[in-house]
């Protein structure tokens, strides 16, 4: 589609027009354009992809791989702990294998959004009313752009306090850690979220004195309490130090570093801060008003079960709309919003998700904790496997890991399954199919997996699960 201007733009320029490239919005655009609709995508030249390539998910992942690399931290365990691949690592050594891996999803990203015929107009995008668009291409250049049906998928950024004056060196945002010139000898990280502990574990590894401070009295809340306990000792012994239960009130910026300031009176020094605060709906700059819409005071807009807003013709998907804010299920999201905005049949998403959080180990869960089970007074028995005990674990060096089944003594099926250790994010799979398929632990039991492999913990600790379960049988027949 040509360039068009205010004044020539045509009644309906496309069926579907989405705002965003990121997971989301990719998977509606492509997704329509499948189902036959013209599609046009609106995006800043030098985002496509989203925050999710640019500057969070893939970058992150990313530098996490690099450290585990050059850091040799996988290895130690077989090759002792002062073994690295190189001695000094410079930000230049992780970010070329960053931007390597960034270019090269941005070309996949170009390539199939053009291979589907969808229409990529560059700029920012905002409602005139609720089928148009004007476009802003940043230099200058406007244009009108109609739609049968508009996809919200603008993302979030990172949510900035105002009080802070961030500088992108010495106090930055997690999207500025990528910016960094080289790497802090001490970093303090503003909250153990996701995000914050991701970074944390990973400026840890590289050797960084991490601080963590956190207003809540404990991290990751939404984990089992086992495997954060394990995650919290494998940081410390790398010297991250934790402060729970306290609020950071300011931050100094001097000639050789910061001092963080907290409410408790304790000051820390350190050459960065980096603040992990939550994120924002990218809502501000869409004037939502104009088409009959607002956003929450976190820029989240609310929709019903098939992505539709409260403007019928407008739908939103991804992290913009809030809980569960995952790449994966931004993916999801934008293809059902798509179907049901081109009038096609689609199977809901299955309610069961796995979370995977990058820390060094990782972890990974799907359905429920013990504490959740035990607050609804569902009854379970716990099976263990620890990766210590398998082959696979020994030749990887990993003696920590463990994997964890939840199982129903009453129906035998798998009510929770959670990961620590290596691959952590790839296992969980494994569990979800059984999970999502209706299957019991006996599955696991009968089944055969490769050896040796670290899917062998699925049976070591389905294995241990019907072990007790069968103990409790014989002692109260």
């Amino acid at each position: 589609m040509s360039d068009a201007s205010a004044s020539d733009a045509s009644p309906s320029d496309f069926d579907v027009l989405v705002l965003g490239s990121g997971p989301g919005g990719q998977r509606a655009a492509i997704a329509a354009a499948k189902l036959g609709a013209t599609v046009g995508l609106v995006e800043r030249r030098n985002m496509i992809g989203g925050v999710c390539i640019n500057t969070g998910t893939i970058p992150s992942k990313t530098l996490r791989e690099a450290v585990l690399y050059l850091t040799g931290m996988s290895q130690r365990e077989l090759y002792g702990q002062s073994y690295r691949v190189k001695d000094e690592i410079t930000i230049g050594d992780l970010t070329a294998r960053t931007s390597h891996v960034v270019s090269r999803e941005v070309d996949v990203i170009r390539a199939q959004l053009a291979r589907n015929g969808v229409d990529v107009l560059p700029g920012m995008g905002r409602f005139l009313d609720r089928n148009t668009i004007q476009v802003t291409d940043g230099t200058g250049q406007e244009r009108l752009v109609t739609a049968n049906k508009i996809v919200i998928a603008t993302g979030t950024e990172p949510a900035r306090p105002s009080t802070v004056d961030f500088d992108g060196q010495t106090i930055i945002d997690s999207d500025g850690i990528i910016g960094l010139n080289s790497i802090p000898r001490s970093m303090i990280v503003v909250g153990a979220g996701v995000i914050g502990i991701e970074y944390a574990s990973m400026f840890a590894a590289l050797g960084t004195k991490v601080t963590v401070i956190e207003q809540r009295n404990r991290m990751l809340e939404f984990c089992d309490t086992e495997v954060v306990e394990a995650l919290k000792y494998q940081l410390r012994d790398l010297a991250v130090t934790f402060r729970f239960g306290e609020t950071v009130t300011a931050v100094e910026r001097y000639a050789k570093g910061t001092v963080a300031t907290l409410e408790s009176g304790k000051k820390i020094p350190a050459d960065t801060v980096m603040y992990s605060a939550g994120r924002q709906g990218m809502t501000e700059h869409l004037d939502l008003p104009a088409a009959g819409l607002q956003a929450d005071k976190r820029g989240r807009i609310a929709v019903d079960k098939e992505f539709r807003t409260a403007v019928d013709n407008i739908y939103a998907v991804g992290d913009v709309i809030g809980f569960p804010a995952l790449a994966a299920t931004s993916m999801e999201q934008g293809r059902l919003a798509a179907h049901h905005a081109c009038g096609e049949p689609a199977h809901p998403m299955h309610e069961l998700q796995p979370i995977g959080i990058y820390t060094i180990p990782e972890i990974s869960f799907i359905g429920q904790t013990e504490d959740q089970l035990t607050d609804k007074r569902i009854p379970f028995e716990v099976g263990v496997s620890r990766y210590r005990e398998l082959a696979r674990g020994q030749i990887v060096g990993d003696t920590y890991g463990v994997l964890k089944l939840l199982v129903s003594p009453e129906d035998r099926s798998l009510l929770g399954v959670h990961v620590f250790g290596t691959n952590a994010t790839e296992l969980v799979h494994i569990g979800q199919a059984v999970m999502g398929c209706g299957g019991t632990v006996d599955y696991l039991v009968d089944t055969v997996f490769n050896y040796p492999t670290l899917a062998e913990a699925y049976k070591v600790a389905a294995l241990d699960a019907t072990n007790k379960m069968r103990l409790i049988n014989q002692l109260t027949d």
